[in-house]
């Protein structure tokens, strides 16, 4: 598909080339509608034949910052200020390099020189604006970032109220921060001002998706193409959208994903199919879940990997997908040592600590995976995989605080992870070891969390009776503490019909203690022996069932 659509878009360049507009307003319309090669080719020759236009060299800087090159950025940039050294949109762009390469100080110098110099032009405040709005990972912009960026769009609106891309700009600040209300509202008065602004019916189209209504999104999507049907990013977002409604609702999966890869053949086609273009395609396959293509492509991209080491980003991510682990370690170790270290997000140490650990080195991935909880805390889920690793590893008391944090921080904590912390605590006791006791009031909290929540989940009476059978320390003189919870998991156990041969051991030890308790503490040997008689139907090789009944000797057996 890629090798089809590549042809139509060289035969079209050969044959249009020299019919391309070479206006600065042309070049914009081809940034907005991410033809970034096409718009590069145009904004270079402009800045050759207008090369007194400051603006010019701005511009092409700028698509340099959306395709997250700040070094050619920047060199850009301080061209066009050689030009003019009071360029506003030039030191804009000098902000938005230093907002790439997180030097907020740059940033916020660079951005203070552009709004001095501005005057009564709205665009440096734009630009400003969407400089702040770089500062995404993973479609999340800090707060501080989204309000500095709103604050610069405002007065940059009371500069000029009829500029639409200043209000579409504040629609995106607003959805950044979920503030949806602000958003729409500002891309309607965008449409006011200009009806023909598909950015700002895409955009809208956004914000619906997010709320799960895929048929309005889709309506805005259709109405940006019908301002304009060569507006790519309409499919891009459609495409995005189809799989979000996908997986949101599995009776619409297939056709969904077969519609979204349609979608976005026909963004491709509109664009140049650059490296860019390409990468971004990799965004979407790794959106949607595509691995086996994502890794077939990025394959293909290696080649110009010089060019671009993202490239190994998403060929690690996509052979951990499909379990090819070796070239997974390899492409992720590639691109943690040779790009930037500004463009490694918490993410990647994700993918290369689990790469570590499914390549049995364990410490390094749990090492790895703790990086990425630093880096972000908000990336509390991989606690769970830290967890489940050291336990694997019989660290349990390791085990147990990783499960702790991650069953208090995360909201993606299911009941098999409190189990688990839960045993992680019980595994870890040693009663020879001073404080030991806490953790068995600990591993009974989650063994207890675990029961009400779900009733019908017979192991968690099962370690409370155990754990609670741990707190006796007079062994002489046992107080019964784990009798009512071996009651309950033999009561829960029952109650699901015919036991399975491990739930059998179980169930022979619980009545194999009410057997004990009812002999010595009770003093009711009819009692203790219906109890041990009942464990011996379960498992006869019990030892105390068999202790039980070679005491009794032979007038026992049988029975």
């Amino acid at each position: 598909m890629i090798s089809k659509i590549s042809k139509i878009v060289l035969a079209l360049s050969i044959v249009g080339s020299s019919a391309f507009a070479q206006s600065l307003a042309d070049a914009k319309k081809a940034i907005d509608a991410e033809q970034y090669q096409k718009a590069k080719t145009m904004l270079k020759n402009l800045t050759v034949t207008q090369a007194n236009k400051d603006e010019n060299f701005f511009y092409y800087g700028w698509v340099y910052v959306l395709q997250e090159y700040p070094d050619s950025a920047k060199a850009i940039f301080q061209k066009g200020l050689a030009v003019n050294p009071k360029s506003a949109l030039n030191y804009a762009g000098l902000g938005a390099v230093a907002v790439l390469d997180k030097d907020k100080n740059g940033a916020t110098t660079n951005f203070n020189q552009a709004l001095s110099l501005a005057g009564k032009d709205s665009k440096p405040y734009l630009y400003v604006g969407r400089a702040y709005l770089l500062n995404d990972v993973d479609g999340k912009v800090p707060a501080a970032d989204a309000n500095a960026a709103i604050a610069a769009l405002n007065k940059g609106k009371a500069v000029n109220p009829k500029d639409a891309e200043i209000l579409v700009a504040l629609g995106d600040a607003y959805r950044t921060q979920l503030k949806n209300t602000e958003a729409l509202s500002s891309y309607q008065a965008a449409l006011d001002l200009d009806p023909k602004l598909a950015h700002a019916k895409v955009a809208t189209g956004v914000i619906w998706k997010y709320a799960n209504n895929f048929e309005s999104s889709e309506a805005e999507y259709k109405a940006a193409l019908a301002l304009d049907p060569n507006y790519g990013p309409a499919y891009r977002e459609w495409a995005e959208t189809d799989v979000r409604w996908a997986f949101s609702d599995p009776r619409m999966a297939s056709a969904k994903i077969k519609e979204a890869t349609e979608q976005y053949k026909k963004y491709l086609s509109l664009t140049d199919l650059s490296l860019d273009s390409r990468l971004r395609y990799a965004d979407f396959l790794l959106l949607s879940g595509d691995y086996k293509t994502l890794q077939t492509e990025a394959q293909a991209l290696s080649k110009d990997a010089a060019n671009n080491l993202k490239v190994y980003r998403y060929l690690a991510y996509a052979a951990y997908e499909n379990k090819d682990y070796p070239a997974g370690l390899q492409a992720m170790n590639t691109w943690i040592t040779k790009a930037d270290p500004k463009r490694i997000i918490p993410r990647d140490y994700i993918y290369l600590g689990r790469l570590q650990i499914a390549s049995k080195q364990d410490s390094l991935g749990i090492a790895s995976l703790r990086k990425a909880a630093t880096l972000d805390t908000a990336q509390a889920d991989v606690y769970s995989e830290i967890g489940k690793t050291l336990f694997g590893q019989k660290k349990y008391l390791e085990a147990a605080q990783a499960y702790a944090t991650y069953t208090k921080k995360s909201r993606n904590a299911k009941l098999l992870d409190h189990f688990y912390e839960g045993l992680s605590y019980y595994y870890g006791y040693d009663d020879k070891k001073p404080g030991s006791d806490s953790l068995l009031v600990k591993a009974d909290s989650a063994f207890s969390y675990v029961a009400q929540k779900s009733p019908t989940t017979a192991d968690s009476y099962l370690y409370r009776a155990r754990v609670n059978d741990l707190k006796e320390k007079d062994r002489n003189n046992i107080t019964g503490l784990a009798k009512p919870f071996y009651e309950k998991f033999i009561e829960v156990s029952l109650a699901k019909g015919a036991p399975a041969d491990k739930a059998k051991k179980d169930l022979a030890e619980a009545y194999a203690y009410l057997g004990t308790f009812a002999e010595f503490k009770e003093k009711d040997n009819a009692k203790a022996t219906d109890y041990f008689t009942k464990a011996r139907d379960m498992d006869p090789t019990n030892k105390q069932v068999v202790n039980f009944f070679s005491k009794k000797g032979g007038a026992a057996k049988g029975k």
